[in-house]
């Protein structure tokens, strides 16, 4: 793998975003339709302050939203990744993405959130991923569901327009026993390849 990517799939390459993500970012934050649930409208300042927060988030934790590269192509079909975020004062790992709205329905969201859920248990050695997701996001509540993730609860989470329901997803690692692990790569997964950190 190129050493800026992070995971590998079968069709996509996660990496870090840099500056000269800025339009593709730009398609994602500012579709209405994309971003419904956040309740609000992106500007261009909002994007560039959202880009700031993952260059952040890879020099703080070690990773943030990636971007997804689709291998046969090379574009960006959107981001995907693992960030901190806060549910009723804890602050929980959650597995995050967002696509371009014409690669909805391809399954993308469902691999890219694999590999993430994979990516925590695996190489950052987390007990428990989790998906923060408003309470009417069917297609969210689907995909969390296809990887694994049972509902733990609902809550209120504080957007940019005010308190809005949510859902608290998680599924916790799984428990292997040492005779399957023999034998495995520490930086691969059914769903992806990783760079070792």
């Amino acid at each position: 793998m190129e050493s800026n990517t992070m995971i590998e799939t079968k069709r996509l390459k996660f990496r870090r975003l840099s500056q000269e993500d800025f339009g593709d970012l730009s398609q994602i934050l500012q579709d209405p339709e994309v971003v419904y649930a956040y309740e609000h409208t992106f500007t261009d300042q909002d994007v560039q302050d959202w880009l700031d927060r993952q260059l952040k988030r890879y020099q703080n934790d070690g990773f943030g939203l990636w971007a997804l590269i689709r291998k046969d192509t090379g574009e960006m079909v959107g981001q995907a990744g693992l960030t901190w975020q806060d549910c009723e004062g804890e602050k929980v790992l959650e597995v995050g993405y967002l696509l371009k709205k014409r690669f909805w329905h391809q399954g993308y969201a469902t691999e890219a959130a694999a590999a993430c859920r994979d990516y925590a248990f695996s190489q950052l050695k987390a007990e428990k991923v989790h998906s923060v997701i408003k309470t009417d996001n069917l297609a969210s509540i689907r995909v969390a569901e296809r990887i694994g993730m049972k509902r733990e609860k609902e809550f209120t989470a504080y957007y940019y327009n005010g308190p809005v329901k949510h859902f608290l997803f998680s599924v916790s690692r799984p428990r292997r026993t040492p005779a399957a692990n023999r034998g495995k790569e520490s930086n691969e997964s059914e769903n992806g390849k990783f760079i070792q950190k």
